[in-house]
């Protein structure tokens, strides 16, 4: 059976809500779904069958300063007011139908790193609790965002040490895969100066993370090229934008277009992913 791998992006995956919830009209719902991020924090939604969900909190909230403002760093030592967006919405403004979700007989994994580690896990969506811990722990970005605690483990964002999480997907049996990407095909990754504010953070505590942030730009690039190369071979769908998406995107209005894209690209490309299940 074919999985659906989601990359992360802060605000850049309402491109991949839009194409989900095309998936959602048409009626295709991947048996196995993984992601990273904000990818997977969206992708929960489309294994719920809430379609526009996404898309609402963000038309609602974008502006809203318990959603990102300056305060939250005071509360949440994140740009993001975490307990805002991880609980308030899901729980009491724009609910998380976790039944509907529960009731998925999929698979929903969300990539997490390890801060003791430095590896990439993979943590089981279906053990989510009210707090949402595990999306938490899947978009916590080192300096921006602090680390979660889970079972005993320390974890910082999935797209640190797996972005698109594609060889594990097909580690676990996944053949063919539908890929949703949030940069464009031009997009190749570069070392950002961000990585050196993090490692100065978190480096003396979390010393194996280091080499890994160092090193993230390269093993993102490598992922991309086997990714292009999978779809060459006919083995996955990669979707992604025609144009930059911007991470923290303040124009409603470019937040409805880029989600509309996202979701007229996979309507454009449904005999394709249609051809996944064959």
């Amino acid at each position: 059976m074919p999985g659906l791998i989601l990359e992360g992006g802060t605000l850049r995956p309402i491109f991949s809500a839009g194409a989900m919830d095309c998936l959602l009209d048409h009626d295709i719902m991947f048996p196995y779904c993984i992601g990273v991020s904000a990818g997977i924090s969206n992708g929960v939604s489309y294994i719920s069958r809430q379609k526009g969900r996404n898309l609402d909190i963000l038309k609602l909230y974008r502006h809203d300063k318990r959603y990102i403002g300056k305060r939250n760093l005071l509360t949440s030592r994140s740009l993001f007011g975490v307990d805002f967006v991880f609980g308030t919405i899901p729980n009491e403004l724009i609910p998380f139908d976790r039944e509907a979700f529960l009731r998925h007989e999929g698979t929903v994994l969300a990539g997490v790193t390890n801060a003791l580690t430095g590896k990439a896990e993979y943590l089981d969506c279906k053990e989510i609790d009210e707090e949402n811990t595990i999306l938490r722990a899947t978009c916590a970005i080192p300096g921006a965002f602090p680390a979660v605690h889970w079972k005993g483990s320390t974890y910082y964002d999935g797209g640190i040490a797996d972005s698109i999480p594609i060889r594990k997907a097909m580690a676990d049996g996944q053949e063919k895969n539908l890929i949703i990407l949030t940069q464009p095909a031009d997009f190749r990754k570069a070392y950002a100066k961000e990585y050196n504010f993090a490692i100065r953070l978190i480096g003396k505590k979390h010393p194996l993370m280091v080499d890994l942030l160092r090193n993230r730009h390269h093993l993102y690039n490598e992922t991309l090229v086997h990714c292009e190369r999978l779809e060459e071979d006919g083995k996955a769908v990669i979707l992604r934008p025609d144009y930059p998406l911007n991470s923290l995107e303040k124009d409603i209005g470019q937040i409805e277009r880029n989600y509309r894209h996202g979701y007229e690209l996979c309507s454009a490309n449904l005999a394709r992913i249609r051809a996944l299940f064959e």
